[in-house]
């Protein structure tokens, strides 16, 4: 649900028509996200939150304790797709890379993924399910897959490998903050234990999160980085159903928009 914040930095990126980029890379809500602003489809992702994902039918803590899913990613797809399908032929025809990170269910490596048409809501589908909280197996291209941000959180090493070298990262914790291995962690790991290699990857999320915020600090010399990132943290939690939250949370990223535009204009070789 914090990815309402980065939902609001792209709404006024697309207002503005600030569109720089020729690679986009995105992880779990954040590349869901970013499709929609692919897409041009200004203000799906702030209805989505809004209106669909604040539903008990998306989040219902009493379904886990059931054995099944605390997060409802088949019914909030389907939902979309009645309502607001995303404009996955748009996605194709764009002149930019769009890559989806997921986690291989079987090795517990990073997968990154560029998808067609066909495949774009799997993949975006794969990239959010969140292991345990989402219970229902998905496979794509072959692999079962899990949600990105558990082998690559912040996937900006992987950007500067395939060329990148001014990129802008978009954030749902401050600038500073550093993820712990925390108790959910450990407890996720544990309902793993049947699947080592990724009870291993959910257990090192935390040092991957720690890699990715050390090489924002530091980048290498020929690499420079705007970070679009909450000056505190949010208002919102990661299964908030506060429309208050949300609301002010969308509106700061809203806020930081601008300032991320003239920083990149800054790092540009040319006004």
């Amino acid at each position: 649900m914090r990815g309402v914040f980065s939902a609001g930095v792209l709404d006024v990126f697309l207002e503005r028509g600030f569109d720089p980029f020729d690679l986009a890379v995105g992880v779990s809500a954040g590349a869901c996200n970013l499709a929609s602003h692919i897409a041009g489809q200004h203000g799906r992702n702030r209805r989505c939150y809004m209106e669909l994902m604040t539903s008990r039918e998306f989040i219902d803590p009493r379904r886990l304790v059931r054995g099944r899913s605390m997060l409802d990613l088949d019914w909030l797809w389907a939902r979309l797709a009645e309502r607001e399908p995303l404009q996955v032929d748009l996605i194709a025809t764009r002149p930019i890379e769009f890559v989806i990170v997921a986690t291989a269910r079987r090795t517990g490596r990073a997968i990154y993924l560029t998808p067609g048409a066909a495949d774009m809501n799997p993949a975006l589908k794969a990239s959010s399910a969140l292991p345990v909280f989402f219970r229902r197996r998905l496979t794509v291209c072959g692999e079962e897959l899990v949600d990105g941000g558990v082998a690559d959180p912040i996937p900006v090493e992987e950007a500067y490998r395939r060329g990148a070298r001014r990129i802008v990262v978009l954030r749902s914790r401050p600038a500073g903050a550093v993820k712990k291995d925390g108790a959910s962690e450990r407890l996720m790991a544990w309902l793993l234990r049947r699947e080592p290699a990724l009870a291993s990857a959910v257990r090192g999320t935390a040092a991957a999160y720690q890699r990715a915020v050390a090489f924002l600090a530091t980048p290498p010399g020929d690499c420079r980085i705007v970070q679009v990132a909450p000056p505190a943290p949010l208002a919102t939690t990661r299964t908030s159903q506060d429309l208050a939250a949300l609301e002010h949370d969308y509106a700061l990223g809203r806020g930081l928009a601008d300032a991320a535009m003239l920083q990149w204009a800054q790092l540009s070789p040319t006004p």
